[in-house]
């Protein structure tokens, strides 16, 4: 698919102001609204959109602690990372599953309320996964840049 300089004005302004209505983002982008939808709808097909959603704050719901683990799994087994990875979508307060080439093999991003919360996560459904050979963890202690907008 080619993306137009017009594709790229939409996705600036969407990315900037993901709540706008149609007609607002529109009137940003220089077009109709008839337009917008169209690209917004041809961009999305395509695949460039993969969606909307909404960026919660943990904290805010009681979740105080973001805990990275980086994990290097057995390589003994062909179906380790198969294995592993069906376990892992299923422990709730992992947020995110990153696959790497490299010495790490999986990053996951977990959220606990506290640290007692983790420390049941981590021994109840973090080391019961299958295959983990070793396990690294790193405590975030601040957010100083987060967002997936890019200088379009």
């Amino acid at each position: 698919m080619q993306i137009t300089e017009t594709d790229h004005r939409l996705l600036r302004h969407l990315q900037q102001f993901p709540d706008s209505p149609l007609g607002e983002l529109a009137t940003r982008a220089g077009m109709t609204s008839a337009t917008c939808s169209r690209r917004l709808e041809k961009l999305t097909n395509a695949g460039v959109i993969r969606g909307q959603h909404a960026q919660i704050n943990w904290a805010k719901l009681g979740y105080e602690v973001e805990v990275s683990l980086r994990i290097t799994l057995e390589k003994t087994n062909p179906r380790a990372f198969d294995e592993f990875l069906a376990g892992a979508r299923d422990v709730p307060e992992i947020m995110e599953i990153q696959t790497f080439l490299g010495r790490v093999d999986v990053r996951l991003h977990i959220i606990a309320r506290d640290m007692a919360h983790y420390q049941h996560i981590y021994r109840s459904r973090i080391l019961t996964l299958p295959h983990i050979s070793e396990v690294e963890a790193l405590v975030q202690m601040s957010e100083i840049k987060a967002g997936e907008a890019l200088p379009l």
